[in-house]
């Protein structure tokens, strides 16, 4: 059967200081019209780097893709110049790509527009006025509103979620005949997510093109994905049938991998299982398992034979491969991919006793000015947290979910004192610090501390990891002398799981993982009550993700710690909260014990959410009944009238449009701001 790309022994290698390092290993694959492969894996296992050498983007120097071949439409593209025509013409043209990040993919001084003309001009020698009808009719295509305007703003002007859709404009402008999506949805809310990639499901099954999703979010594989292609350390481990491979995976790294998964089907006792260890140094790759130092199922045996090749299993007419010295028994592998520990699990809170009450807000606002003109008159004021009250319980973790725009990180900024309140109180331990005056705020601080999203850009490059963890102690004169200092830091770097050993180092030179212990072990240093995790998980990949969240648990028991946990994925919100609130706009529109909440959500908004969330169980996500809401959340410049969520609903009435609920407690402890409850 012919394919319609074909990929036979792909080698990349990327000349590096101390050695040479080989990216993609013989990696075979294809993909045919009009279906979607998806190609997952933890970071640097050579998913990216597969895609691009196919198209003759890798960098040279330092990289090269020193073998194989790339039959396209039974051309090989490997035997063009790079930089020649042919290549020009299949790349944009027949071969589109949507990259991760927008804003750096977008030339932020031409409008969308002309960035999208510029393409339909170069592949399909279309007039200027044709291109822009083009463009026009793509950006109405991928559901931007306004297109005949909006064909005219610059990529500032757009949001997230919008100028992910320009992008699969300018990917789809020539009709390709395949779509490559690179983390193409990693950063976007969970209902962003799903409208782009219900999108992209429609646009393949209406013009047949192949889609390739690159990702490591296997929730995702699971609702969109025919097939699977799974990658490690440069090399296809195991590939199948959608399925086939969640419902009977066969080789240890994949089985890893559905066990580091959370899901809304899990008990809530569950204990996420991660992969030990770390991906193998590829410039010292050897001819052996590259999987074997992580393996929970490797033998002796293993460590002496040569790398195993891609072999087939019989697995119910399936075609089924793996690369595993062992024949994992088919029964044995979907057991293995439940956790085999379960976790303490506290009782479901439903309203806070007063004693046990660390933070109570109340009334909470938080204003900017809106100013205009050269001269920055001020001409209104933009309220971000408006009227926001809950109250947070010592020892809890207290979720708090809704889409980028509605204030989550503005609300978390302001509890520590970055954001100042417009108006409302904040009772920490008792005190009102709303409005306590600068100087007084270092006992409160001490007793208060962040994790930040994104662990590289939140430590300073410069530091030392050592002195990075132990500023707080200083800051706040917390040991008496140097020795002090150092036990207490090498104390901190244990407590998160790194070795002491490694505080002379930079942060460049830890992995992402490292990166988010330090900035814990920092967080934890001035021996906080309360700690703020703002989407701390978020940038992680799944295994990474479950060890962090296995770490905050742990700490959490050793150190009885209380946690805001703010994200966007609900199923890792689910997995480590007591309580929950919903926001939107800037208020709370649900709050409610996590049981309550997923087994019984009041609010629409709250509804939806739930909805877009993928689980990884492709046979379920068959069954399940899903309303995703359409559009994005308005800018709070433009709210509309009555309740803030009316212009999205499915519910909308007239009150609605008119009047804006109140939050409204209609069971114990759960409360929503709706009319319809």
């Amino acid at each position: 059967m012919k394919h319609l790309l074909e990929v036979s022994g792909l080698e990349t290698r990327f000349k590096q200081e101390g050695g040479l390092l080989k990216a993609v290993n013989g990696v075979s694959y294809y993909v045919d019209e009009g279906e979607i492969v998806a190609f997952v894996g933890e970071s640097g296992s050579g998913k990216s780097v597969t895609q691009y050498s196919g198209l003759q983007l890798i960098e040279s120097p330092p990289g090269e893709i020193s073998a194989g071949q790339v039959r396209f439409a039974g051309d090989d593209l490997l035997k063009h110049d790079p930089r020649g025509k042919k290549m020009q013409e299949v790349r944009g043209g027949q071969i589109g790509v949507v990259f991760q990040e927008p804003m750096t993919s977008l030339n932020p001084v031409m409008t969308v527009g002309k960035q999208i003309e510029e393409s339909v001009m170069l592949h399909l020698k279309m007039n200027r006025q044709q291109a822009r009808s083009r463009a026009v009719e793509l950006m109405k295509q991928v559901g931007i509103p306004d297109a005949e305007q909006r064909v005219n703003y610059y990529p500032h002007q757009f949001s997230g979620g919008m100028r992910q859709r320009i992008m699969i404009a300018m990917a789809l402008s020539c009709d390709p005949k395949i779509l490559i999506a690179d983390e193409a949805t990693t950063a976007l809310d969970v209902t962003t997510q799903a409208q782009i990639l219900e999108l992209l499901r429609e646009l393949v099954r209406k013009t047949k093109t192949a889609l390739v999703l690159v990702t490591h979010n296997l929730s995702l594989v699971a609702r969109y994905a025919d097939r699977i292609y799974v990658m490690y350390a440069g090399e296809i481990v195991e590939s199948g049938a959608c399925r086939e491979l969640f419902a009977n995976p066969r080789h240890p790294y994949t089985i890893g991998l559905l066990k580091a998964v959370p899901s809304l089907n899990d008990p809530k006792d569950r204990k996420l299982v991660p992969i030990e260890g770390i991906t193998p140094d590829l410039r010292n790759r050897k001819d052996i398992c590259q999987f074997l130092p992580r393996c929970a199922f490797a033998t002796e045996a293993c460590a002496s034979k040569p790398a195993p090749r891609l072999k087939e299993i019989a697995s119910d007419g399936q075609r089924h491969l793996a690369a595993c010295h062992l024949d994992i028994d088919k029964s044995l592998a979907p057991a293995a991919t439940r956790a085999e520990t379960v976790r303490a699990v506290k009782e479901v809170v439903h309203e806070p006793k007063r004693e046990d009450v660390i933070l109570d807000v109340q009334d909470l606002k938080v204003s900017f000015p809106i100013v205009k003109g050269i001269l920055q008159r001020k001409v209104g004021e933009l309220r971000a947290v408006d009227r926001v009250s809950f109250q947070v319980r010592k020892g809890e973790t207290f979720g708090l979910v809704g889409e980028s725009g509605c204030g989550k990180s503005t609300l978390a900024r302001t509890l520590l004192r970055l954001n100042e309140p417009s108006g409302g109180k904040m009772i920490f331990n008792g005190i009102d610090y709303a409005a306590m005056p600068e100087h007084k705020l270092g006992a409160v601080r001490r007793r208060m501390s962040m994790i930040f999203q994104d662990p590289y850009g939140s430590l300073d490059p410069r530091q030392r990891a050592g002195d990075i963890v132990g500023e707080p102690l200083k800051n706040y004169k917390l040991v008496h002398n140097e020795r002090e200092y150092r036990d207490r830091v090498s104390e901190l770097f244990r407590l998160v799981g790194l070795n002491p050993a490694l505080q002379d180092r930079v942060p460049h030179e830890f992995s992402g993982g490292q990166r988010q212990r330090i900035g814990i072990a920092r967080a934890i240093a001035s021996n906080p009550d309360f700690i703020v995790c703002d989407e701390a998980i978020s940038a992680l990949d799944v295994s990474i993700q479950a060890q962090i969240i296995n770490l905050l648990e742990d700490l959490q028991e050793q150190l009885g710690l209380t946690y805001l946990f703010i994200a966007h994925d609900l199923t890792v919100v689910r997995h480590i909260s007591d309580r929950i609130a919903v926001m939107y706009l800037g208020q709370i529109v649900e709050i409610a014990d996590w049981k309550s909440l997923y087994d019984h959500p009041l609010h629409p908004y709250t509804q939806a959410l739930l909805d877009a969330v993928p689980v990884p169980d492709p046979a379920l996500e068959a069954q399940r009944e899903r309303t995703i809401i359409r559009g994005e959340v308005p800018s709070l410049m433009n709210k509309p009238a009555g309740c803030a969520f009316s212009n999205r609903c499915p519910f909308v009435t007239e009150e609605c449009r008119r009047e804006a609920p109140p939050l409204r407690y209609v069971k114990e402890g759960h409360g929503a701001a709706c009319f319809k409850v």
